[in-house]
This record gives structure tokens, C-alpha cells and sequence, in this order.
């Protein structure tokens, strides 16, 4: 009869380890170094621990020294993905490796003029925001380019209807105009106010990674943060469990923790990092609640032209398609902000129901 001994991992004594453990997991657990889901993710996790000052423990980049030593050699073959390859570069350099490839590699982008091939003004802003970093370039809200972004931003009604991929880039021109904290962003009223629409129609879809990244957002540039979003956030970073599981799928939980976990340490709390199993790291994501956001549309769509934009005329409508617990999260929304009834005002399209297309529209010139 023979004795099976198991072997339990080390148990990670204190945050730092903690930390450590989570940047080899990443790094070693998730994706292969080849595959564009490891540049995104392993980017992710860097750009947070750098913009946040993150004490590291000796040794904690080891697993990330190689990549790091070739890292030249992967932009010279794969220049497609050069935002990711220098914000891993100069991260990795913030937070303590030594090497000073960063200058070299961003004086390499600008001389082959990387950026003029975007087709994104918010790729653009990221490409000057990492060149910035290191000196080279126009800051991101320089000419032209700034005065779209700018514009952009300040137009409250975009972010009063649901569109995800307006949302998001509203919040990241937010992150590259502050470098991320780095420097002080200056936006206008309208912008904040775009930023709380973001924010409502998340907390109405339930949509806690938008929610956690306006809130990012909004910290950024000095402004308050209702303290309702913060306690869904915080609920929700509390929700996500880490376990191994390497047949479990990578469409996980993964952002909505680093992005949750890094809006609450701007806004000054810092929750604890649970300790990180052994094996093939994956992020549980919390139960959906019930979303009030799709019943809200359905009963404005179904009223047609007859539908207002005043809420406290509305509200007893919209509140009859709703279950109970959607009608809980609904009223937290509008407690949330004193921005909700001009939200609604957009939200409605009542005034887009009250009047004619016009001829060339309706016409398809």
C-alpha cells in the first residue's frame, strides 16, 4: 500500500504576494505569449498596476523579463499591434524593470508614423498618449485631433441612449486626456454630464463593468461619484471568485475585476486581493440582476408618438412593465444623481417622435 501525498499551494502570506501570484498567473495562465488575448489582458493588468502606483515585491516581473529582453524583435514582426507592445514596454519600466527600451521603441513608432494609419480618433489619442510618456509627440489634446475629442465628449445626448461603444470610448478619452491619473484633465460641464448619462444607463442595464470605468472616470477628473454606484461596484468586484479551472472558458470575468478593483482604489478604497490558486487562473462573473433598462424601452417604443419626455408624467408607465426587483433598481438610479429626468428628457426620443422625418430622409437622399 503506498502513501498519496498531496501538495498544497503556498499560501500567499500578504497582498504583495498576492499581487505577484496574479502577474504570473496572468502571464503564464490564461493565454499563450503569441496570442493577442495575452497582449490585451497582460496590458490591462500592467496599465492598472502602473497608473495606481502599485507596490510590487522583488522578483514579482520575472515571468515578464524575457518578453520584455525581445521585445523589439515582436514589434519589428508584429507593428500591427504596437499600442499594446509599448504600453506593456513602458509599463513594465514604470513599475521597475530595467532596460530603457520604452524611448527607443516609441521614437521607432513615430518615425514610421504608426497613428496615420488609424482609422480611430481614440486610437490616435491612445497611440500620442503613450509617445507622450516618453516625450515624443503632440500631448492628446493637441489640434485638431483634441478638438474632435472635446466635441465628442460634450455632447450629453449621445450618452443618454444605449450605445456601449460610445459609452466606453467616452471613458477612455477620459483615461488618455489624464494619462490615466497621470496628469490633470480638464473637461467640460458637458462632458461630466455624459459621463453621469454613461453611468445611469449602466446602473439601468446592470452593466457594472461600464459602471466601474465611469466611475474611474469621473475620479479622474476631480469629480464626485454617487455613492450608490459605488456600492454597486463594490458589491460587484465582492461577487467575482478566482478559481482554476483551465477547461472553463476566458470569456470571463477577468476586466470586470481589474476595472471594478481599480475604480475603488482611485476613489480610496483598496479591497483585499483573495488569494490566487494554483493552476489555470479563470474569474467567475456575478449573477445578472434583474436589468429595468429593456423594460424602460420597451414601454416608451410601445407608446409611440404619445410617449413624453417630462419622467414624472412617465413614470407610472414605465414603472407597469417592470417586475419588482427592476422597479428597486430603477428607483436607486434616480436617487443616484440629480441628473436623471434631464437623462430621461433624452432618453424618451419624445421629441424625435413629435414632428415629421424630414423629405430628404424619408426619401433616402
Amino acid at each position: 500500500m503506498s502513501n498519496i501525498v498531496t501538495f498544497q499551494p503556498l499560501i500567499q502570506q500578504n497582498q504583495e504576494a498576492r499581487l505577484s501570484a496574479l502577474i504570473t498567473a496572468i502571464v503564464e495562465g490564461r493565454h499563450g505569449a503569441n496570442d493577442v488575448y495575452w497582449l490585451k489582458e497582460v496590458a490591462e493588468l500592467l496599465g492598472i498596476l502602473a497608473s495606481s502606483g502599485a507596490s510590487l515585491p522583488s522578483g514579482a516581473l520575472d515571468p515578464l523579463q524575457e518578453f520584455y529582453d525581445r521585445i523589439e524583435d515582436r514589434l519589428h514582426f508584429f507593428p500591427q499591434y504596437y499600442r499594446f507592445l509599448l504600453s506593456i514596454c513602458l509599463d513594465l519600466e514604470d513599475l521597475g524593470i530595467n532596460g530603457g527600451r520604452g524611448q527607443a521603441l516609441c521614437d521607432w513608432v513615430a518615425q514610421h508614423r504608426f497613428a496615420e494609419a488609424e482609422m480611430s480618433d481614440l486610437q490616435r489619442a491612445e497611440a500620442r498618449r503613450l509617445l507622450c510618456r516618453r516625450g515624443v509627440g503632440a500631448p492628446v489634446d493637441a489640434g485638431q485631433l483634441g478638438a474632435r475629442l472635446h466635441r465628442f465628449m460634450s455632447r450629453p445626448a449621445t450618452f443618454a441612449l444605449p450605445n456601449k461603444k460610445a459609452a466606453y470610448e467616452l471613458t477612455h478619452v477620459v483615461f488618455y486626456l489624464s494619462d490615466y491619473g497621470r496628469r490633470k484633465a480638464v473637461v467640460s460641464d458637458d462632458a461630466l454630464l455624459g459621463l453621469h448619462y454613461a453611468g445611469i444607463l449602466a446602473h439601468l442595464d446592470q452593466d457594472m463593468d461600464l459602471l466601474a470605468e465611469v466611475c474611474a472616470a469621473l475620479t479622474l477628473v476631480k469629480a464626485p461619484v454617487p455613492s450608490v454606484w459605488t456600492r454597486a461596484i463594490t458589491e460587484s468586484y465582492r461577487q467575482i471568485d478566482l478559481f482554476a479551472d483551465q477547461n472553463a472558458s476566458l470569456s470571463d470575468g477577468y476586466h470586470l475585476f481589474l476595472v471594478t478593483r481599480w475604480a475603488l482604489g482611485l476613489m480610496g478604497a483598496q479591497p483585499e486581493l483573495a488569494q490566487i490558486p494554483a493552476g489555470q487562473l479563470r474569474f467567475s462573473l456575478p449573477d445578472l440582476a434583474v436589468r429595468p433598462l429593456h423594460g424602460m424601452s420597451e414601454s416608451l417604443h410601445d407608446m409611440c408618438a404619445a410617449r413624453q419626455s417630462d419622467w414624472q408624467r412617465m413614470r407610472g408607465h414605465v414603472l407597469a412593465y417592470l417586475a419588482p426587483e427592476a422597479q428597486v433598481i430603477l428607483a436607486d438610479a434616480e436617487g443616484a444623481t440629480p441628473y436623471f429626468e434631464t437623462f430621461f428628457e433624452c432618453f424618451s426620443r419624445a421629441n424625435f417622435a413629435a414632428g415629421p422625418m424630414p423629405r430628404s430622409v424619408r426619401s433616402g437622399a
